[in-house]
């Protein structure tokens, strides 16, 4: 019998290797062979995307965990587009309870299908960019230049100095906050599903009229996590939005969000991405080894706080080729930099 490891990021999941997991995004509607594809490069963990709203369901669920283990991979996380970056959620609209209802159904499919972690993402107005621009060699990557940019979601698309006709305070957004997480956290407890919560993307104070005070900065987030006070919420730590708001923005730099996360046990799941330089200034997302953070001390950070959870690639520019060398491209040298990180702790017993 195989021996397998219990992951502490994450109770209930078991990984082949101990230590730092490789994950990336996988379709519901992948083939066998980008299935096959994904084998060869040695990840076992998908961040399952739903193509079919209608498929969000427990047996469905089951269903493409079974296809997907006959390719040696397992699922971590489910996507779920109608319950992240809600604004009926967010700011308080008309529909609220209904999502907030639709929330807590789902974690409970997830517990029926046996995944134990999910990703939630707060935004009440999308995920802004000002398109894309050619980055090393002509790939193409996303760019944001804040004065100049529109936030997207799904099918909406969000613009303007109101996106939502009116200016929210921050005292609303909590509020608001507040009424979802503490009728999120008891099912979260009962089911045994850890929800690490993503940054603000990009982590601007304001965009189109709503405050991005919870998950922009550190502060909002212990603040959030606080409020919550359940070992079950925690973070989604995406070091892409970390370094887009920079350590001034932020209130920390990455390595400092790092540690104090794990520190109190609330680090479920690592994007690991790059970008050319922080705000206030244009940025735009590159490769791993071609942004302003050196990802190696990321990766080492990871190391030192014995993360055993999963790190997945993120917005990877697009090589020529198609999607499958850029994600290659960045598997490969997420292994090697746990390759070497596991090395340096061994080496000189890292604390």
């Amino acid at each position: 019998m195989a021996i397998t490891y219990p992951l502490r990021a994450v109770p209930g999941f078991y990984g082949t290797k101990p230590g730092i997991q490789i994950g990336t995004y996988v379709s519901s509607e992948a083939s066998d062979e980008d299935l096959q594809f994904l084998q060869q490069l040695g990840v076992e963990w998908a961040m399952l995307n739903i193509v079919n709203p209608a498929h969000h369901t427990a047996d469905d669920y089951c269903r493409l965990s079974e296809r997907l283990a006959k390719y040696g991979v397992k699922i971590y996380r489910i996507g779920n587009h109608g319950v992240h970056n809600v604004p009926e959620i967010t700011l308080g609209l008309p529909g609220r309870d209904e999502k907030i209802e639709e929330f807590l159904g789902f974690l409970r499919n997830l517990q029926k299908a046996g995944i134990f972690y999910h990703t939630y993402a707060h935004m009440g107005n999308g995920i802004w960019s000002t398109g894309h621009t050619a980055g090393r060699g002509g790939v193409q990557a996303r760019v944001l230049d804040i004065k100049n940019a529109k936030g997207h979601w799904i099918e909406k698309v969000f613009e303007g100095e109101l996106t939502h006709g009116r200016a929210f305070s921050e005292d609303e957004l909590w509020d608001n906050y507040t009424y979802f997480i503490k009728q999120v956290v008891p099912v979260a407890e009962e089911t045994k599903v850890c929800i690490g919560i993503h940054p603000d993307d990009p982590p601007v104070y304001a965009l189109g009229g709503i405050p991005r005070c919870i998950f922009g900065n550190v502060a909002g987030y212990q603040r959030a996590l606080d409020i919550a006070n359940s070992p079950y919420i925690g973070v989604c730590l995406c070091v892409g939005c970390w370094l887009e708001g920079g350590t001034v923005g932020m209130g920390c730099d990455v390595i400092a969000a790092i540690k104090s996360f794990a520190a109190q046990k609330k680090l479920f799941k690592v994007h690991f991405r790059n970008v050319s330089n922080p705000m206030p200034e244009p940025w735009q997302e590159t490769f791993i080894d071609d942004g302003y953070q050196d990802m190696h001390q990321v990766m080492r950070a990871l190391r030192e706080v014995q993360y055993d959870g999963c790190i997945i690639p993120d917005h990877i520019p697009q090589m020529l080729g198609g999607s499958r060398p850029g994600l290659a491209y960045s598997i490969a040298y997420m292994k090697a930099l746990v390759q070497a990180v596991n090395n340096e702790y061994a080496a000189v017993a890292l604390p």
